[in-house]
């Protein structure tokens, strides 16, 4: 792997918003159609993940039906990157990662500048949705 890539992939808590974005391009549920949209992803236990505050998002439908789309970075470097993404259902692994999530959120440095706190656990529990992204070239 490209350093530049490992370096861009390798967040931790003190990373700014702007280094937490990218976009990913996913093939939509019903029409099949490609989807770009912008959003963070997170690091936790040392992989990497999509997960949003609690609500319902196209792009989590999306990658349920097809879990094939492309990650996309675009801030340090610009790669487009296969990715695999696995829905987490798993109730220990939700609450490890969202617990890893809304620490790194609520941190008193907050460099991502959001309101704070964010939701508290068991409203992300009940409805984020947590999706673990894999490399299929062997990224991570």
């Amino acid at each position: 792997m490209k350093p530049e890539i490992e370096r861009a992939l390798a967040i931790t808590p003190a990373s700014s918003a702007r280094e937490r974005t990218i976009d990913i391009t996913t093939t939509g549920a019903r029409t099949g159609l490609p989807r770009r949209i912008e959003v963070w992803f997170y690091r936790a236990g040392g992989r990497v993940y999509l997960s949003t505050t609690p609500a319902k998002r196209s792009w989590y439908a999306n990658i349920v039906k097809n879990p094939a789309f492309t990650f996309h970075l675009k801030h340090g470097v610009r790669a487009d990157l296969a990715a695999i993404g696995t829905p987490v259902h798993d109730p220990a692994e939700r609450e490890s990662v969202f617990t890893s999530i809304i620490a790194d959120l609520n941190q008193p440095s907050n460099p991502a500048g959001l309101r704070q706190p964010v939701e508290p656990l068991n409203a992300w529990l009940a409805g984020s949705p947590l999706v673990r992204v894999d490399f299929p070239e062997g990224l991570e």
